[in-house]
């Protein structure tokens, strides 16, 4: 194993993996409009030293939700507070994160549309007047008492904007739908993320990792990371022939598309003769649970052109039949 690759399993890459999040909105790629609206509703709050709108950030996963968050908080200069939408089941667990708020802090909820809904009618009453009302005792003797909170900035996530109710949604002043990411994009990614982690990709090793990650930014530098695991595994550049070895070796093929991805895709030509098929037995077929077929597998599927979902159920396009090497019937 050469010195070159030994160098870089140290204890600092740890570091490293770390700071591929990229701190401030002029260093994140990608979604050129939603920071642009970001940078507007952040620099005029600041001017008017007032707390910033609170902010609902929708898209699929890996594309940065999390992240922005945290520039969020880091532009404000104000702490981050983060939970997410399960762990809020009961109204006195949101209100006890609520209460312990600092001002200007921003509280970042993933996954927000899972919250209980309980949970979510006093987070009405918190983001427009900073308060909520905690009930004391039971029955006929309960009483209702006001607990004023801190001014604060609630960023919520969330990969199923559907699901939020209306009165929830409302309150967010501003929405920011996150969209998939170009070729162009997901190179600028994986250029910048193989820089802070120290290993050199040639251009056209770049370019294959970003036409295979799916348009997503979080994929991309998984990807990264397991081509750079290969280079120091077998003592290889990180060219492309690297690069095609290693994405070969963890089941990514030329389109992106991995195990999963396959699987439902060959479920609905072969065993469903191209569909349509509802997604509940799609799911029983593959063994796999019907939320992640539909918020992880079927988006890159349908905007990859290989299916398409109808009233019916999901359908296998011509190319989608193709990609598995069979005509359509």
């Amino acid at each position: 194993m050469s010195d070159e690759l030994s160098a870089q399993a140290t204890p600092t890459d740890q570091g490293y993996e770390g700071a591929l999040r990229p701190a401030t909105l002029d260093e994140f790629v990608g979604q050129a409009k939603v920071r642009k609206q970001m940078g507007l509703l952040l620099n005029a709050a600041a001017m008017r030293n007032h707390t910033p709108d609170h902010i609902l950030l929708a898209g699929p996963p890996g594309l940065g939700k999390t992240t922005l968050s945290m520039i969020v908080a880091a532009e404000v200069g104000k702490p981050l507070h983060q939970t997410s939408g399960p762990a809020i089941q009961h109204a006195g667990d949101l209100a006890a994160v609520l209460s312990a708020l600092t001002p200007g802090e921003v509280l970042f909820i993933d996954e927000i549309h899972r919250m209980a809904r309980s949970a979510e009618e006093m987070l009405y009453l918190a983001m427009e007047d900073f308060k909520v009302d905690i009930m004391v005792g039971k029955g006929a003797g309960a009483t209702s008492v006001p607990l004023e909170l801190a001014p604060f900035t609630l960023v919520g996530a969330t990969t199923r904007a559907g699901l939020l109710p209306n009165p929830l949604r409302d309150r967010f002043g501003f929405t920011a739908h996150l969209e998939f990411y170009s070729d162009d994009e997901l190179t600028s990614v994986v250029t910048r993320a193989s820089g802070l982690l120290g290993f050199e990709v040639s251009e056209t090793g770049l370019e294959e990792i970003a036409r295979r990650s799916r348009g997503t930014p979080r994929i991309a530098n998984r990807l990264l990371r397991r081509v750079r695991d290969y280079s120091l595994v077998h003592d290889t550049p990180g060219d492309t022939a690297a690069v095609r070895a290693a994405l070969a070796l963890y089941d990514v093929d030329d389109h992106g598309l991995d195990r999963l991805d396959r699987e439902v895709l060959r479920a609905v030509v072969e065993r469903f003769e191209g569909g349509p098929v509802g997604l509940s037995t799609l799911a029983v077929s593959v063994g796999e649970e019907a939320e992640t077929i539909e918020a992880v597998v079927e988006p890159f599927l349908v905007r990859a052109g290989l299916l398409t979902r109808t009233p019916r159920g999901r359908v296998a396009t011509r190319l989608g039949w193709e990609h598995i090497g069979l005509r359509p019937v």
